[in-house]
């Protein structure tokens, strides 16, 4: 039975699950988006997602592939788009679903990822769920300043979970950069791809620089030992999003 491959576009926020992949004991973004397709298609479907999340990390774009022996018009896409939000909780939300080439893949194309990490400088009770509340004097100018560092180097097991069972621990850092506005910091990082709790990592060990626990100095050493106990604490996944994957246009079919 021929067999046609889709992009899910959607978002959600992952505070009640443990991370997208699938968990023996524990429920997962990637279980429920399996089921509800599963359910609404009436066949077995098991979707390949662009990238793990840990524990009650966000998503504002992502996407994730599947194989279906059902074909969608134009109509159907939408239809079936407005029955997926109709069957998950209102923390998931499905945007699109897009045809692709049967060789497209949501993890191995992504040319680019985009994370956010927010902290608060002011106690939110709103914002408890999406913003780190960070207390005491930080220095920003100094954490930009730490953060250039990033693009001198390739091997980023300082900032990886050990036994990740990957083949490299290279990354291409692409952009990197503290922003505040207000009472909110922002620090955004663009890769072509991130090590397991990588972000979470650098963000802690780039506040002990705003802190002035250490110098920039200090991380950049840091970064040459590859040695995951030199870097700072990891801070917590509330504060962090996946903001953005980026993949080339020759692998979606233009079929609207």
């Amino acid at each position: 039975m021929k067999q046609f491959r889709y992009f899910l576009k959607f978002s959600f926020k992952g505070t009640n699950y443990h991370g997208w992949q699938m968990q023996n004991n524990s429920i997962s973004v990637q279980e429920l988006i399996n089921e509800g397709l599963s359910r609404i298609l009436r066949e077995k479907i098991n979707v390949c997602g662009a990238g793990r999340t840990d524990t009650g990390v966000h998503a504002r774009e992502f996407f994730a592939h599947f194989d279906t022996s059902n074909t969608f018009s134009v109509v159907d896409r939408k239809n079936l788009v407005f029955r997926l939000n109709k069957y998950y909780p209102d923390d998931i939300a499905i945007e699109d679903l897009i045809p692709v080439k049967p060789t497209a893949h949501a993890r191995f194309d992504a040319i680019s990822r985009t994370y956010k990490y927010f902290i608060t400088r002011k106690k939110d009770p709103f914002g408890k769920e999406f913003l780190f509340f960070l207390f005491g004097d930080i220095d920003i100018n100094l954490m930009n300043d730490g953060a250039k560092l990033l693009f001198d180097y390739s091997d980023f097991t300082s900032f990886s979970k050990a036994d990740t069972q990957v083949k490299t621990n290279n990354c291409k850092i692409m952009s990197a950069e503290w922003t505040e506005e207000n009472d909110i910091m922002v620090f955004t990082i663009k890769a072509d791809r991130f090590l397991r709790n990588m972000v979470r990592a650098i963000v802690g060990t780039l506040l002990d620089i705003g802190r002035k626990k250490i110098s920039v100095e200090d991380f950049n050493k840091i970064i040459k030992s590859k040695n995951r106990s030199a870097a700072g604490y990891s801070v917590p996944g509330h504060g962090l999003f996946l903001y953005n994957i980026d993949y080339p246009e020759n692998i979606f079919l233009n079929l609207y």
